[in-house]
């Protein structure tokens, strides 16, 4: 597209918008939710903090790469990599697809209005001011998200340790909690335990797989798996298959935020409403389609 530098270059929607902070997201969901402050509109700027969510962040790309590498390219020798990468950028245009989707069904129906133009122009050459920037990221982008991350990680890691630990008959209270969620999440092509870990794992998304290994292994500690042939014939030993595996990457692409995000969508909208409107809408999306997915899989196997 040709276009005169001296005037800015004019988009009928907002998609421009929130594609540049929907990039942002891709690290993380939270740096996501600040970068929409660049959309002067209010209506088009929650509906970029609100499916902001879709995008998977960095703490669920090990998990997504896991999962694909374990049980859907580990064969495939020296094109596993190509493999593994093609899968994975599959998932991730159905994020953006959601994205856009999401986006389309909230502004007709709950944040409906006018669209209005995206107006990107080239800003005056400033010489960049390196003490001004390295302060303003340090304090305005990391302490004060690492700041809202101890808030809710300190206290959820208290929990999860007390569920490891606490037992109750022959199981401690986060196998009793994952087997009391199991029937549920059998409909949505998971188990209890997979479930549990994933609210549990509101406090980050790096600590779904942990979690989900150490109520396997019955450990009263967090616990890690590098060597992926052996947590895989961990999973393998528990029930998972393909149906399980895929469940469980939807889920993991389309659930709630991570509590850092929720508490950035609330400091950046002033109201607890648009976070919990954040948490709802991926979460409902997510059930629905890892339960249309399961039942559907469930059918023709």
């Amino acid at each position: 597209i040709a276009y005169n530098l001296d005037k800015p270059f004019k988009c009928c929607c907002a998609c421009g918008k929130q594609a540049l902070t929907m990039c942002m997201g891709f690290g993380c969901n939270a740096a996501g939710v600040i970068g929409c402050r660049i959309i002067d509109s209010p209506r088009e700027r929650l509906l970029a903090i609100i499916t902001n969510n879709f995008v998977p962040c960095n703490g669920r790309f090990p998990t997504l790469i896991a999962i694909i590498t374990m049980f859907f390219v580990g064969s495939a020798g020296i094109f596993s990599s190509v493999l593994s990468a093609l899968f994975l950028t599959g998932l991730i245009l159905l994020g953006i697809i959601m994205t856009f989707m999401v986006t389309k069904c909230l502004s007709k129906t709950l944040l409906k209005g006018v669209p209005s133009s995206f107006t990107l122009e080239l800003p005056p050459y400033r010489k960049p001011q390196i003490g001004k920037i390295i302060i303003r990221s340090l304090f305005d982008r990391t302490l004060f998200v690492l700041g809202r991350a101890v808030c809710v990680a300190i206290p959820a890691g208290l929990i999860i340790w007390l569920m490891a630990n606490i037992m109750i008959g022959d199981m401690s209270l986060l196998n009793h909690c994952a087997q009391f969620l199991d029937p549920f999440a059998k409909l949505l092509g998971l188990d209890g335990v997979i479930l549990i870990a994933f609210i549990l794992g509101l406090p980050a998304n790096e600590i779904v797989v942990p979690i989900i290994i150490m109520a396997y292994l019955a450990q009263g500690t967090i616990l890690d798996m590098s060597n992926l042939v052996e947590l895989k014939a961990l999973l393998v030993q528990n029930g998972w298959t393909w149906i399980t595996a895929i469940s469980t990457m939807l889920f993991s692409l389309m659930h709630w935020p991570c509590s850092t995000t929720l508490m950035t969508i609330k400091k950046e909208t002033g109201s607890w409403k648009w976070s919990i409107v954040s948490f709802v809408v991926p979460t409902l999306i997510g059930l629905l389609v890892c339960f249309l997915f399961a039942q559907t899989a469930y059918f023709f196997v």
